[in-house]
């Protein structure tokens, strides 16, 4: 088996050529074939997270996705951030999260924590 690293954009592009052919007729794992298969896309796959990172939402905004995804009000953050206008502040970017905060939303949310520590777009007053 004859595979090399993607090191330029026409590596790439043949690579691509050669795995989507696969897609019409996909090889059963184990095979030769499959093995080929598993390989490249795992070449695709790290070449795309280098040249294309994927940047985590600030908190705000992973915050207001995990409410409308899960149909939340301000009210339903109560328990992780505080009182509604402690809720409203951060929404709004004038207060930070602290730690406990972070750990709440994570837990009882499931938003991840590297989003809700990532330095804000908007920096909040201390």
């Amino acid at each position: 088996m004859n595979v090399r690293p993607i090191r330029t954009e026409s590596d790439y592009k043949a690579v691509l050529r050669e795995v989507s052919a696969y897609f019409d007729n996909e090889p059963e794992p184990g095979t030769e074939d499959g093995d080929r298969f598993e390989i490249l896309l795992t070449l695709v796959e790290a070449h795309e997270a280098k040249q294309f990172p994927v940047d985590l939402p600030d908190p705000i905004e992973a915050i207001r996705f995990r409410m409308d995804q899960e149909g939340l009000t301000a009210k339903d953050l109560e328990p992780a951030i505080g009182k509604r206008n402690r809720v409203y502040e951060i929404l709004n970017g004038k207060r930070n999260l602290t730690l406990a905060m972070v750990w709440k939303l994570h837990e009882m949310f499931g938003i991840p924590a590297e989003s809700l520590i990532k330095p804000p777009r908007h920096t909040a007053v201390a």
